[in-house]
């Protein structure tokens, strides 16, 4: 590699040579396999001992205010391990962040309009989860778009 690349490179993206859609991507991927896997430590959820697969009689809540299950924590995984393997190319870092947080705002909408004390809220879901839903789809969809407006798209 010669000094003129690498010095292009570094100008382009001094932290490693990635697009920003691909570290944001990443970063949000990482993100999400820490959360599932604080899910799954008692005392950073409390009352673990209430931990079910899933359903609205899962009392056990991550930092004691987010209501979680196995499931949630699973979805939160998957969440992750997609962001890390689509954070490989700017496209499918793109369309990790977009559709993700266009799922996370169609998460938020079921949160809102499901009976928290129902069967359907099978996940489950209470409302600091929804609010926290609603975040992560606005700032998802935001970071695809606004990391990839105007730049290259490698």
């Amino acid at each position: 590699m010669t000094n003129s690349m690498a010095h292009s490179r570094g100008r382009r993206n001094p932290a490693d040579g990635k697009a920003p859609v691909r570290r944001a991507a990443a970063t949000v991927g990482v993100i999400f396999l820490v959360i599932g896997v604080l899910g799954f430590i008692p005392g950073i959820t409390t009352h673990f001992s209430d931990l079910k697969f899933a359903g609205h009689d899962s009392d056990a809540k991550l930092l004691g205010l987010f209501q979680t299950s196995v499931l949630h924590n699973i979805v939160h995984l998957l969440f992750g391990v997609a962001g890390l393997l689509l954070a490989r190319t700017v496209s499918g870092a793109r369309t990790f962040l977009i559709a993700g947080g266009a799922i996370y705002l169609v998460l938020w909408l079921y949160g809102i309009v499901v009976d928290h004390n129902s069967g359907a809220n099978f996940i489950p879901l209470n409302g600091a989860d929804n609010w926290l839903h609603f975040l992560l789809g606005v700032g998802m969809i935001a970071l695809g778009l606004l990391t990839t407006r105007g730049g290259k798209r490698r």
